[in-house]
């Protein structure tokens, strides 16, 4: 077993199903969210830390699954701080590609080593251990990290340099998003033409236009109920990120009309596949 002592920040959705997945798998794990309800459930399994400084102390690699570009500049200005020289960092989060390299140099000027590491899958793959992993940084410290890779996720694609794991991270969201529009759209096209929606869905996913995402989302479709395995705004999120650093095609524009209309009514702290509602 891997005697490096693993330390985790950002128990959101997604971080508390990989970082307790560490944990089954026997890593040495210690946890902290900036609010301790979230550490509950770890406090007779892992070590819960009161502090980010703490954490970083007593950790040789660090991971972190964060909300947005300002929760990873707060969280890594405080890292910064310690003495990190030889460290190992992996975020996970959705961010911009300005941000993550940012982060890259902020640490690497203290001699700490980092990754990008975002993951495709939502909480349910996160809970499985499914999830796809793209990475972006040196091969060493890639290799290093495979052991906790292996365990948080079907597949590790290494794909070049610092910043190349979150490139991949918005091209396949923004894919996502253009799948969960059109999804919504042929439900309540179908509908409209007196077609039910248990049948309509049926026949998307057994055609060739089903797809891991059809699948996933239709339970949540047929229910009517869209409890949030991704929310809404954190798609909305990743559509201008994508924006902003290049996507600028001709569906666009709509994708942003219709995900931001959508938090404008108030679903954005539903799933994604609330959007269906927003359209309606």
């Amino acid at each position: 077993m891997n005697d490096k002592k693993v330390g985790w920040i950002g128990l959101g959705n997604m971080g508390q199903p990989m970082a307790n997945n560490l944990v089954k798998a026997g890593f040495s794990v210690s946890v902290y969210n900036r609010s301790e309800d979230k550490t509950i459930a770890f406090k007779d399994k892992a070590t819960v830390c009161s502090s980010i400084a703490a954490l970083v102390k007593q950790s040789d690699v660090i991971f972190t699954m964060l909300t947005n570009d300002n929760a990873v500049a707060e969280v890594y200005a405080q890292i910064a701080e310690e003495q990190i020289e030889g460290k190992l960092f992996i975020d996970c989060s959705t961010i911009s590609q300005s941000c993550s390299l940012k982060t890259a140099e902020l640490l690497k000027a203290k001699g700490a080593r980092f990754i990008d590491a975002p993951v495709a899958g939502s909480t349910a793959p996160a809970t499985d251990g499914t999830l796809i992993m793209m990475v972006g940084g040196d091969a060493e410290d890639v290799a290093q990290a495979s052991a906790y890779f292996d365990v948080l996720g079907k597949l590790t694609k290494h794909l070049g340099e610092n910043g190349s794991g979150i490139a991949a991270k918005l091209s396949i969201n923004y894919f996502l998003s253009l799948i969960y529009q059109g999804l919504a759209e042929t439900v309540l096209f179908s509908e409209k033409l007196g077609i039910d929606r248990k049948d309509m869905l049926e026949i998307i996913n057994e055609s060739a236009c089903g797809n891991g995402a059809t699948k996933i989302k239709t339970p949540m479709l047929v229910n009517g109920t869209y409890p949030a395995a991704f929310a809404l705004d954190l798609m909305l999120k990743d559509i201008l990120l994508a924006q902003k650093a290049g996507a600028d095609f001709p569906l666009t524009e709509s994708l942003i009309a219709t995900y931001q209309s959508a938090h404008e009514k108030g679903f954005g702290q539903q799933d994604v596949m609330g959007i269906i509602d927003a359209i309606k």
